[in-house]
């Protein structure tokens, strides 16, 4: 069986997250797939970003979209209350360092003045690579008890998979949520996209009908995969997932040794913010390596 490296955010640990230029290193570097995260603007548009309000952690104000804007500064605003121009005005490359507990900021390399992109820039960009062999993992960000905060989950999965499908993506890619609504959704609209079914411990409640056998429950909205957060995989999750169909990839794994007692137990993908450590433990196993995506060459070569 093979088992694979999924680089979070790109690769958290060693690039800005959700950027760019993290995406094209973390191919560059080697990845199954790459995760990402997206959220809906005030004007509809799609982009990379973690957290449905603007992070004070990776984002930073430069200037205002225009001058005398009511909603500047934009740090700690909704993301749907702001327009793609506003978001774009945020330098996104540079964890800051008023965060000193932060441990991605001892390992990330600094990008200054990198911007948020949209789902379209990041997908173009690994079409530009082609990148045939890397699977695109879209976390749609959605929270049932932050309606406000939330996008509609129907309207939203479909806007997704339109992106998807403009790129030609829809069959090299894989739709993930903590709120399953929209695994239903991708499920009945798209039922040939693999669907990851999020789960922690503080989230389950989300979802309607998770008793016990939470790997059943999964495949029952519609599931193709499961991704819970690691405190959670013990030998009983992963026999539930087994006598569910569902494969089972873990999250956010960045010790090997950690990494090294999941594929033990028996976990088919490693999310991580540290592909280049996962690599490293692939070849001490003799484990397939995906190949690294070259640079992309300059325009006439």
């Amino acid at each position: 069986m093979r088992v694979e490296i999924h680089g979070h955010r790109g690769a958290r640990g060693l690039w800005p997250e959700n950027t760019l230029p993290g995406m094209s290193r973390t191919m560059e570097l080697g990845v199954h797939a790459l995760e990402l995260d997206v959220a809906l603007t005030a004007d509809r548009r799609l982009v990379l970003t973690h957290d449905l309000t603007v992070s004070a952690v990776t984002s930073a104000d430069r200037r205002p979209a225009h001058p005398g804007d009511p909603l500047y500064p934009y740090v700690g605003k909704p993301i749907n209350s702001l327009t793609l121009a506003q978001l774009r005005t945020l330098d996104v490359g540079v964890r800051l360092p008023r965060h000193p507990d932060d441990p991605f900021a001892l390992t990330q390399v600094p990008m200054p003045e990198t911007r948020m992109p949209t789902l379209g820039a990041v997908l173009g960009l690994i079409n530009a690579y082609e990148a045939d062999g890397v699977r695109v993992h879209v976390e749609l960000k959605s929270d049932p008890t932050r309606p406000h905060l939330t996008s509609d989950p129907r309207l939203f999965t479909e806007m997704v998979l339109e992106e998807l499908d403009r790129h030609r993506r829809l069959d090299n890619a894989a739709v993930l949520s903590f709120d399953w609504r929209i695994i239903r959704h991708a499920a009945e609209l798209a039922p040939g996209t693999r669907r990851f079914a999020l789960i922690e411990l503080d989230t389950l409640h989300w979802n309607e009908g998770v008793g016990d056998d939470v790997p059943a429950a999964a495949r029952d909205a519609g599931a193709t995969t499961l991704s819970p957060e690691h405190i959670m995989v013990d030998e009983t999750l992963m026999a539930q997932a087994r006598a569910a169909g569902l494969d089972v990839a873990v999250w956010t794994v960045n010790d090997p040794a950690l990494a090294a007692r999941m594929l033990d137990l028996g976990a088919a993908g490693i999310v991580t913010d540290y592909p280049d450590r996962m690599r490293d433990l692939w070849r001490e196993r003799g484990l397939e390596l995906p190949d690294p995506v070259g640079p992309l060459k300059p325009v006439g070569v």
